[in-house]
């Protein structure tokens, strides 16, 4: 496998740090780290991102996550694994990312489970979570950028 091109994040010289910034501020929301590494890997499998999911694992594993965890992320509502917040995260990581499979694409249930775990602050930080992790997929995935080429 070969990318098509260098990350286009890399090529602008301010696109990558005002990206990181996003990325390091979801972070300082409340989150626990595990919940937003969950929540990235997530998105990247359904946006079939191999670079991200790669990275995703990777990092989520350093943060102390399990394998069990890791491996059933994809399948999370068959599991039991997962605390009924990490449930309500993945499910509107989920929505937010598949905007297009539904004509109401947060239905209000999905919205109020994940109000029902995380304040307004935390609720941000999942959100902009979703948002750059589906910037990285389509910059990687556009690009064709190899797993663990840069790392």
């Amino acid at each position: 496998m070969r990318a098509r091109m260098k990350n286009p994040a890399v090529i602008l010289p301010d696109a990558m740090p005002a990206i990181q910034s996003v990325f390091q501020a979801t972070k300082k929301g409340g989150v626990a780290e595990a919940t937003l590494e969950l929540v990235h890997l997530r998105v990247s499998q359904i946006n079939g991102c191999g670079a991200c999911v790669d990275a995703g694992a990777r990092t989520a594993k350093k943060a102390g996550e399990s394998d069990e965890r890791l491996w059933s992320v994809a399948a999370w509502r068959e599991t039991t694994y997962f605390t009924d917040a990490e449930r309500a995260a993945l499910a509107l990581a989920e929505a937010a990312t598949r905007l297009n499979d539904t004509s109401d694409p947060v239905p209000d249930e999905i919205w109020d489970e994940a109000a029902r775990h995380y304040d307004e602050q935390q609720l941000a930080a999942l959100i902009l979570m979703v948002g750059v992790t589906n910037l990285f997929n389509r910059l990687n995935a556009t690009t064709r950028q190899v797993a663990a080429a840069w790392g």
